[in-house]
């Protein structure tokens, strides 16, 4: 598919044995540790940090807090995939090896199958605790979301950021 995103990494194709821009993820991951670096810096601990995002924005927190040198509290992947699948664990921070995620996936998804979710969830499965790792699909949602979704990632994020 060959389509360009300038925003987090270009795309070369939606399927678990696509080829992959390596470069692309991994700068993308380096942009978003930086901003993680810059808010501890400024006081905001680690372990009170989620990161979050829908379809590449959710795939990109993924592979970034896996790889994150900081423990963070969690990550919320809504109809994503895991990039660079292929080496984890081994890619993976130990750091995070107790990481919450609560990961979200439409049934009816054309872009992103519901199957691709579910291969996404039992590799994360292999990379953290395994108890920590929460698959919910959505049956009739497309590659959207829905209230029902945003009320699971409300909870998820009160479960994982206490109040202070």
């Amino acid at each position: 598919m060959k389509m360009v995103m300038p925003a987090w990494f270009d795309l070369m194709g939606l399927s678990p044995d696509a080829p992959e821009d390596e470069a692309g993820i991994k700068k993308a991951a380096d942009s978003i540790k930086s901003i993680i670096e810059h808010e501890v810096k400024n006081g905001i601990p680690a372990n009170r940090i989620v990161l979050g995002g829908f379809s590449q924005g959710g795939a990109l927190s993924l592979y970034t807090a896996l790889t994150c040198q900081h423990k963070l509290a969690g990550i919320v992947g809504l109809s994503c995939w895991l990039p660079l699948h292929k080496t984890f664990p081994q890619a993976a921070c130990g750091v995070n090896k107790d990481i919450s995620i609560l990961q979200c996936h439409g049934e009816a998804d054309p872009m992103i199958p519901v199957r691709f979710g579910t291969l996404t969830s039992e590799k994360l499965k292999s990379v953290v605790n395994p108890s920590k790792v929460h698959f919910k699909t959505y049956p009739g949602v497309m590659h959207s979301t829905s209230q029902e979704e945003m009320m699971s990632v409300k909870d998820f994020m009160e479960k994982v950021i206490p109040r202070v």
